[in-house]
């Protein structure tokens, strides 16, 4: 997909609209399943959208292209937002969403990357998303290509070692063609992240392993945009983490901040609210 297009207000909207179906196909999915993950998708949603509508080169058509920027979910928990945005780009018919989580469906919980056109790496226990990006950055060198690989992580994701190990070696191997995106949602399946394992400073944790960090509102599509858009070159040797501060559930009023509502399923009327505070927006 060309991400050379100006951003043009209709852009903007574009994104933000594709970030409202995320929120919405998201409660009919859960609906189906009677179970899944409202909060750490709602957290995500722009952060989805703005990847697949602007900043992402693929080619939905060859999804093994070999030149293609890659995305990988640590936090594999999310996929019921990123499915939705995966069939609206054309990765897959939007009808095949409907067997989400039924048996014999390649749509489960969390993504299966020889399932689902579109899933560069199945996920599922966190902390392993930022190692695979170090592989395929450091293939991309090998391979002489220009592509980068993106790594969505959520705040608690950080309390797993083996993403420090990982970003000790990707400032070791100047992988400038890295980045890191580190959903600041504040809370996991069991809590608040500060009050179980506080994992802050976060922008000075990655600093003193070497990166280029940048703070920005998760939420606010035109900062994420300006953000992807000042990127360091792929071929820079310093890698970047994007530090996105958002908020657990966003978009419905009693889900918004809640761990509670990590892993739920909606009652009718609470299905409902919640599905017209989205289309109200906010």
């Amino acid at each position: 997909m060309d991400n050379t297009v100006s951003v043009s207000k209709e852009k903007i909207d574009l994104i933000k609209e594709k970030a409202k179906m995320s929120r919405l196909e998201t409660i009919r999915l859960v609906a189906l399943a009677k179970s899944g993950h409202y909060g750490s998708s709602f957290s995500s949603s722009e952060i989805f959208a703005t990847l697949y509508y602007k900043v992402l080169n693929y080619d939905p058509k060859n999804p093994k292209w070999r030149s293609r920027d890659r995305f990988v979910m640590g936090k594999g928990h999310a996929a019921v937002g990123a499915y939705p945005v995966l069939a609206d780009v054309g990765f897959f018919p939007k009808e095949e969403l409907d067997t989400y989580t039924q048996v014999g469906s390649p749509f489960g919980d969390h993504p299966d990357m020889n399932k689902i056109n579109g899933i560069d790496f199945s996920s599922g226990s966190i902390g392993h998303g930022l190692s695979v990006g170090v592989g395929m950055s450091l293939g991309a060198r090998v391979d002489n290509e220009n592509y980068r690989s993106y790594i969505l992580m959520g705040d608690g994701e950080l309390q797993e070692g083996q993403v420090w190990e990982a970003a000790m070696s990707a400032a070791n191997f100047k992988l400038g063609n890295l980045v890191a995106i580190v959903d600041d949602n504040k809370v996991t399946v069991d809590g608040v992240t500060g009050e179980l394992m506080d994992i802050n400073p976060i922008k000075e944790k990655w600093k003193s392993f070497g990166w280029n960090v940048v703070e920005v509102d998760g939420h606010d599509v035109e900062a994420l945009v300006e953000t992807f858009d000042h990127l360091p070159s792929p071929g820079s040797d310093v890698p970047t983490a994007i530090i996105c501060d958002t908020v657990a559930g966003k978009g419905v009023s009693f889900m918004e901040h809640g761990y509670e509502w990590h892993v739920a399923n909606l009652g009718e009327d609470d299905k409902q609210k919640a599905i017209e505070e989205i289309k109200g927006g906010f």
